[in-house]
């Protein structure tokens, strides 16, 4: 019989284009993944991959082999899901993904008291830039702000939260010192790939062409409290700092809507659903402060 583990060493390789990708993708050695696709190999009699100076590419036997893998690793998922499904338990692991912003700036509060009130549910926030796979099961529930909810893949439940605003801002101190006449220049403070969105005007305040660019959103944060000038943030971030205020002249704009994304029989097991009814509470609550509505214009 054909092991499962030996399949997934090849799914690795195929697609990440490399041993080394595979093995780091898996977290074992180079040479735990040469053995696993040799011993593949012998057991087919067949060669799955050609080895060429830009990398590994499937033989003919290879992408047979690929579709029939790829069958097994959903059909693997599948079982896992409903088995998980007939877990009815409030203990346990429970995976919960969301962007950095929303778990510091908003959620954590909310994300405590439930765990306080579940003590034996595990909870594993994963607060990334990164979108975890709930197919995968990298995570049971996501917290997600999605701008088309046609994007969002048909396999996955959805439970639709409130419409998330953005708005332009700089420190308190900053706009009285220009309101003041002060002299220095005011920057665009940018997330590197980001850059300054075509929405954001600068309002009443003029900026120099000169921008300061940072790597993350809490740099983005501290940088604008320093007064160097001004930057987009989301209404909850931003209204709810005292040092910062709205940039005079400027307008808000609608980044998306929040979405609670549960898939297959996770979603069906208590603890998710506990926590998916508690959190789509908090969300309603907070929804004037997501909405840029919970404070008035300077």
């Amino acid at each position: 019989m054909i092991d499962w583990d030996d399949i997934r060493y090849f799914l690795a390789v195929a697609r990440g284009g490399s041993v080394r990708a595979a093995a780091e993708g898996l977290g074992v050695y180079h040479s735990t993944v040469l053995r696993r696709i040799a011993q593949l190999e012998e057991r087919l009699g067949a060669q799955m991959f050609e080895k060429l100076p830009s990398g590994y590419r499937l033989t003919a036997a290879g992408e047979e082999v690929l579709e029939l893998a790829n069958q097994m690793e959903a059909s693997s998922h599948q079982l896992e899901t409903r088995v998980f499904g007939r877990d009815q338990s409030v203990r346990g692991l429970l995976r919960v993904t969301l962007a950095p912003t929303l778990a510091t700036h908003l959620l954590m509060p909310d994300l405590a008291d439930f765990a306080r009130l579940h003590p034996d549910i595990e909870m594993d926030i994963l607060s990334s830039g990164e979108l975890a796979n709930l197919t995968n099961r990298e995570a049971d529930v996501a917290i997600r702000v999605v701008y088309d909810r046609k994007t969002l893949p048909l396999n996955l439940h959805g439970l639709k939260g409130p419409e998330l605003f953005g708005g332009v801002y700089m420190s308190r101190d900053r706009l009285a010192a220009w309101r003041a006449g002060a002299p220095d220049p005011i920057r665009w403070i940018v997330i590197s790939i980001h850059g300054i969105p075509d929405w954001a005007s600068a309002g009443e305040v003029r900026t120099t062409g000169v921008p300061f660019r940072t790597t993350d959103g809490e740099a983005q944060i501290v940088a604008v409290r320093q007064g160097l000038g001004i930057t987009t943030l989301p209404c909850f971030v931003g209204d709810a700092d005292p040092l910062l205020v709205r940039v005079p002249g400027t307008d808000l704009h609608m980044y998306g809507t929040l979405w609670l994304l549960t898939q297959g029989e996770t979603r069906k097991t208590k603890r998710v659903r506990l926590f998916t009814e508690f959190v789509t509470h908090r969300l309603a609550a907070y929804a004037p402060l997501l909405a840029g509505l919970s404070v008035s214009r300077d």
